[in-house]
């Protein structure tokens, strides 16, 4: 036999170079498959000891094995010797072996098995230790996958892990990049609301364009089951007497306030399934909702809106504050916990609406004269054009203009809220970054498409976080890179909608600034490395024409700083998408690891026109997990495409500590 594995220790060992065979023909593929066997005599219902591609299909289902019609059929054919439409047990293990087997995952597992045949306890907990990093209980963990993946129950009895079993868990979510943990609730939720990412939807009621688009009940229940935390909804005088909700001036669809605000009640805090193979289960988010009103009503329909805001929400609506006090800071995820708070005008200070509504603001000594005067002047005109009921409704999230970093720092009120366009955003964070990231550590900022994006295009939602602006409004109905950003960002944390900022982003006197390296602290950037080393069973580009085979390339974009946005690709590989095989490096410097977010997509190269998109994975640089990985692609809309996926192997090297120099 061969000697253990000791040699590989640690991860800085280079990866494993793994050299692959021609393609294996079908008859070539060893039977230790007894396992195979009695699946198969299960599911053979008739006991003819024969199943067509129907049937294999069910079978492999219950096998948990997913497939690609596609692929498995082309297998199939193959298999069946005798052309008879059917596969009998034997030539069924060979179709199994053929869909499964997995020449770089055998060679790794002959590199940790003595006797090449299983992995003992003590190999797998080598492999565990030594590629994948896992250092807290590994027993317990070696014990809990052997009993979760290995097929075969001689194996299990003997706590011992087949190749079978091997692949299984690596295609598992044990096996995958994502770290598990950081699926489910990881994050500290008792800060303020401004020390937290929020996902946020621009015109929630348009499903398609700005301009002559449906809008629809539709575009809320989509955007709360993809975890959404702040909606928008523009509000009109309708037939009737009744508020409508549609985008002002324009030709698209209108439909009643009512509607969208019973929708919100019944799916703000529901259970979020409904995607069809999501990366993440379905669960509800008991985190808050804001409702972003654009309110456009006359006096007396924005009482009808008050009213219906009150009625249909009744307790779930948020109109005092948690303690009854002036707020010195915004309450946290955790104390608004099934609340619904509304984002709109308020007539004057939330102080004065505490004391009840007094009709003069106390001017504090340090307001000047001419100050109050100012103030006193807003509230007349807001009295004027704002339902006292509505503006009663806003308690945290009061809509003031912004007026500079100054300004709001000398009224330093934390429930107040200023909205600005993407440009606007973009010049504050080229003139005025460190005070950007200093104003979000307590006040809330939203950010907004601009209005040229008539088509509902979005912005990169990544410099707005950059800045730590917390409720970055993205078109949801257009796909493509900005809503992979912010799916990706936001699948972690318990798919809640609430993403805790780092600490340098959530400190009052922070020197951070996004565009200036001298101000980033920590050692020195993390190298990231990736071995892009395999892809299964990958699909057919959309509308492609029958027959089509694609040939795939690996993109590995970073997202983050300016100074860390890179991208690279591996070469492509001529028609191959059922296992193409890279075995490319690619390697990152991140600076600010903290707010890197990592895409990883396949494309089909096209030398004459732009490559078409086959799927893609993008996923927070803090979630990833290191040593050998499956990574599960996404369609555009961001839903599963099983089994299709990407294997790598992913080194992170901290830079040196200053005791290490």
């Amino acid at each position: 036999g061969r000697g253990a594995p000791t040699k590989r220790k640690g991860s800085d060992a280079p990866p494993l170079q793994l050299s692959y065979p021609r393609p294996f023909s079908l008859t070539s593929v060893p039977l230790p498959c007894t396992w195979i066997r009695d699946w198969f005599q299960k599911a053979d219902k008739n006991k003819d000891g024969r199943m067509n591609f129907k049937e294999v299909q069910r079978l492999l289902k219950m096998m948990n094995v997913d497939m690609n019609e596609d692929h498995a059929l082309r297998l199939f054919q193959a298999a069946d010797k005798s052309e008879s439409g059917t596969l009998e047990g034997e030539e069924f293990v060979l179709f199994y072996k053929a869909l499964t087997e997995r020449e770089e995952v055998q060679s790794l597992f002959q590199e940790f098995s003595e006797d090449g045949k299983k992995l003992t306890l003590l190999e797998l907990v080598d492999f565990l230790r030594q590629e994948q990093l896992e250092e807290e209980g590994t027993e317990e963990l070696a014990m809990e996958l052997i009993d979760k993946y290995e097929p075969s129950e001689t194996a299990r009895a003997r706590h011992a892990l087949s190749a079978d079993g091997f692949l299984m868990y690596l295609c598992s979510p044990e096996g995958s990049i994502f770290n598990p943990q950081h699926r489910a609730l990881w994050q500290d939720m008792t800060q303020p609301l401004c020390h937290y990412f929020i996902s946020s939807s621009h015109n929630t009621y348009l499903i398609e364009d700005q301009i002559r688009g449906q809008s629809s009940i539709e575009g809320y229940i989509r955007a709360l089951k993809r975890g959404c935390r702040c909606l928008e909804v523009d509000c009109w005088d309708g037939p009737n007497g009744e508020p409508i909700v549609y985008h002002g001036h324009t030709f698209t669809s209108k439909i009643p306030f009512r509607e969208v605000v019973s929708t919100l009640g019944k799916y703000a805090f529901q259970c979020q399934g409904g995607q069809k193979h999501s990366p993440v289960a379905p669960q509800a988010s008991d985190f808050p909702v804001i409702l972003s009103l654009e309110n456009h009503c006359s006096m007396e329909q924005q009482e009808v809106l008050a009213q219906q805001l009150k009625d249909i929400l009744g307790e779930q609506l948020l109109t005092a504050t948690t303690d009854g006090r002036v707020p010195t800071q915004l309450p946290s995820p955790e104390e608004l916990k099934h609340k619904i708070l509304l984002k709109g005008k308020k007539i004057g200070r939330l102080e004065d609406t505490l004391d009840g509504p007094g009709d003069e603001p106390d001017v504090s000594d340090d307001d000047n004269g001419a100050e109050a005067e100012e103030e006193r002047r807003r509230m007349k005109k807001d009295r004027e054009s704002l339902a006292q009921v509505l503006s009663d409704c806003v308690v945290y999230c009061k809509n003031v203009s912004f007026r500079g970093f100054q300004e709001a720092r000398n009224h330093s009120r934390p429930s107040e809220i200023s909205s600005l366009s993407e440009a606007k955003a973009r010049k504050l964070i080229r003139d005025a970054g460190n005070e950007f990231v200093r104003h979000n550590t307590w006040q809330l900022t939203r950010i907004y498409p601009s209005g040229m994006r008539t088509d509902s295009s979005n912005y990169s939602p990544q410099e707005m976080w950059n800045a730590g602006c917390q409720i970055v409004a993205l078109n949801f109905q257009t796909a493509g890179m900005e809503m992979d950003l912010c799916d990706g960002l936001f699948s972690q944390n318990g798919h809640c909608g609430y993403v805790l900022k780092p600490p340098f982003m959530r400190d009052e006197g922070t020197l951070f600034n996004p565009s200036d390296p001298s101000t980033w602290q920590g050692p020195g950037p993390v190298t990231l490395t990736i071995q892009v080393i395999s892809g299964q069973q990958l699909p057919k580009v959309a509308n492609s024409k029958d027959g089509a085979i694609i040939d795939p390339l690996v993109r590995v974009e970073i997202h983050g700083v300016p100074a860390d946005q890179a991208h690279q690709e591996t070469k492509y590989i001529e028609n191959n998408g059922f296992n193409p095989h890279w075995d490319e490096t690619l390697q990152f410097q991140l600076h600010v690891p903290q707010l890197a977010l990592v895409r990883f997509v396949v494309e089909d190269y096209d030398k004459t026109s732009r490559n078409d998109f086959v799927g893609q994975f993008t996923l927070a640089f803090a979630n990833i997990k290191p040593g050998y990985r499956h990574i599960h692609l996404l369609s555009k809309d961001g839903t599963g495409i099983p089994p299709s996926s990407l294997f790598v192997h992913i080194r992170i090297t901290e830079p040196p500590g200053p005791e290490q120099d």
